[in-house]
């Protein structure tokens, strides 16, 4: 089952404009779920001439039972968005974070 906790779905109704993988083909086991795969998505909803790309990253968390995609971050953070969330969240303990976020999420369903 995939499942997407943002306010409005549509705002991801599409194939990302980047993808960075955090874990792939992984097989980490945290609280009874086993953690396939990680990824950080951007998608650039619009283009402002003075501030740039608006960008909505999401973070996809995909276990043995289930997936979620959620808001990892939005908004004007230039043309290296994705890059510098993903150098973000591995270098400060993050993934951890974003996993047990997405787990909690997982289960309430």
């Amino acid at each position: 089952m995939r499942y997407i906790d943002i306010p409005n779905p549509k705002r991801v109704d599409r194939n990302p404009d980047k993808i960075s993988e955090l874990l792939s083909n992984g097989s980490i086991t945290e609280k009874g779920y086993v953690i396939k795969n990680i990824q950080l998505r951007l998608y650039i909803e619009k283009n402002d001439k003075k501030l740039g790309q608006y960008s909505l990253i999401t973070s996809l968390v995909e276990t043995d039972k289930g997936s979620v995609e959620m808001i990892y971050d939005q908004g004007y953070r230039g043309n290296n968005a994705l890059e510098t969330s993903s150098k973000f969240l591995t270098e400060n303990l993050g993934i951890s974070s974003l996993i047990l976020r997405s787990l909690i999420f997982l289960d309430g369903k």
